[in-house]
């Protein structure tokens, strides 16, 4: 599978990658500003990578929580933080378009996740996986690539660590390039796949959510402390990422 070769080979470059700034005070901020109190709640983390979200809701006294990913490498990764430290995460390799019903959380959390669905069959495929292990009552709180974002100066966001190519027809599955560069000099690179807003509230209407809500980024207090509010600019003004969330 081209994907799962893809993580495989950039798990370790992708995990350093955590470590920009965007990351702390815009992704991660967004995602648990949005799933509020996890105590004693179960989680579902689709595409965990190696597990640092995971581990920071089960830190947050989740009673359970469950990482899927469809990179073995990036599971052993997550894998190894787990036996250094064990907190009680399950991690297991699976593929979202075609996951089975693994139990019945009261969040599922989807960090570009989404982007990766290369037609709307994909993405509905993806969304009703996501629907069937859910809680009645269930969220799904996500983040994806912000495909309103049309623009294709994506060299702008090379301050915060990467450059986004948009593809110019915006046609189904059209990719888009996103490359990165660490703090440690690493650089890599993959494709997330383009699709409307339209194409995405269609298919978690056929997977039966309700409520599907797009949520524009709001930046943590310490990312001014930390970068100054200039930094920011370019980002909050056209956000090249978007967070959702949708109710079963």
């Amino acid at each position: 599978m081209l994907l799962q070769a893809e993580y495989d080979s950039i798990a370790k470059d992708y995990q350093n990658s955590k470590c920009l700034p965007f990351r702390k005070y815009l992704e991660e901020f967004n995602l648990f500003r949005m799933m509020g109190d996890l105590d004693q709640k179960s989680v579902l983390d689709l595409a965990c990578g190696e597990g640092i979200y995971s581990r920071k809701i089960k830190n947050l006294s989740a009673a359970v929580v469950t990482g899927v990913d469809i990179s073995p490498k990036m599971i052993e990764l997550a894998e190894i933080e787990e036996n250094k430290k064990p907190i009680g995460i399950t991690y297991r390799v699976g593929d979202v378009t075609s996951l089975e019903k693994i139990g019945e959380f009261d969040f599922a959390l989807g960090a570009y996740l989404l982007c990766y669905a290369q037609s709307s069959n994909q993405l509905t495929a993806m969304c009703k996986s996501i629907y069937r292990n859910l809680k009645l009552g269930g969220k799904f709180i996500g983040v994806t690539d912000n495909s309103a974002n049309l623009r294709q100066d994506g060299i702008i966001y090379r301050k915060y660590g990467f450059t986004r190519t948009f593809p110019s027809t915006q046609v189904e599955g059209a990719p888009i390039e996103w490359v990165f560069f660490n703090a440690d000099g690493s650089e890599f690179k993959f494709n997330n796949f383009y699709l409307s807003r339209e194409v995405y509230e269609q298919s978690f209407r056929k997977a039966g959510f309700r409520n599907l809500e797009w949520v524009h980024p709001v930046l943590a207090e310490g990312g001014i402390s930390a970068m100054g509010a200039e930094y920011w600019s370019e980002f909050m003004d056209s956000p090249p990422i978007h967070f959702l969330r949708a109710e079963k």
